[in-house]
């Protein structure tokens, strides 16, 4: 499906296309494959190189393991998220392991991680949508998640679907047209709230 996001400048093909599917097919991803999306997150940048984050997957064969995280997620998420070939839990080492201090960095670099993750499962043909709407404390429960280690998005990996074979709903979010912020929304210059011209 071309989901290509309509840019006020250039950026890569990938950045582009990325996008996050509200549907999957039942086509399983095979292991090169997935090796292949963790190594794109094994080599993302983070404080002091402490790469604080781990990923809990459940593949859709493996029934139980599966069904714990969709269990752990919103009712609203569940519907559409059952049909991925793999669920899992992003997690946080939420202190830096060389000094034991507080890392206020590490949900940042998971989220980085998660976000090379993202654009590798693009480049592949995978689908990657990320959310925010599911039970961390259930989550940490069901995966024994230990303490120092917070659970910080769930996700669900896949092959996208159609829209057209999609539900009526998830096809109508599909098919809604992208949109973002401007960037004179979020890029300052010397103060907060100062706009600069060229990216206004």
């Amino acid at each position: 499906m071309d989901r290509l996001a309509p840019v006020g400048h250039p950026v890569h093909d990938i950045i582009r296309a990325r996008y996050s599917p509200r549907g999957f097919s039942e086509r399983a991803v095979d292991r090169h494959t997935l090796a292949c999306v963790f190594e794109a997150a094994r080599w993302a940048p983070s404080s002091f190189n402490e790469q604080p984050w781990a990923f809990i997957l459940a593949e859709r064969a493996d029934k139980d393991a599966f069904d714990g995280i969709l269990d752990c997620l919103t009712p609203g998420n569940q519907g559409w998220a059952q049909t991925a070939a793999i669920l899992m839990i992003s997690v946080a080492r939420t202190t830096f392991e060389r000094s034991g201090k507080i890392n206020r960095h590490a949900f940042h670099d998971v989220g980085l991680a998660s976000g090379f993750l993202a654009l590798q499962a693009t480049a592949l043909g995978l689908g990657l949508h990320m959310m925010a709407g599911f039970d961390p404390g259930k989550a940490r429960e069901v995966l024994s998640i230990p303490e120092g280690f917070d659970p910080a998005a769930a996700m669900a990996l896949g092959y996208p679907l159609d829209p057209e074979d999609m539900s009526a709903e998830a096809r109508e979010k599909a098919l809604k047209p992208r949109s973002r912020k401007a960037l004179g929304d979020f890029v300052f210059a010397r103060r907060w709230g100062e706009k600069i011209p060229e990216l206004s």
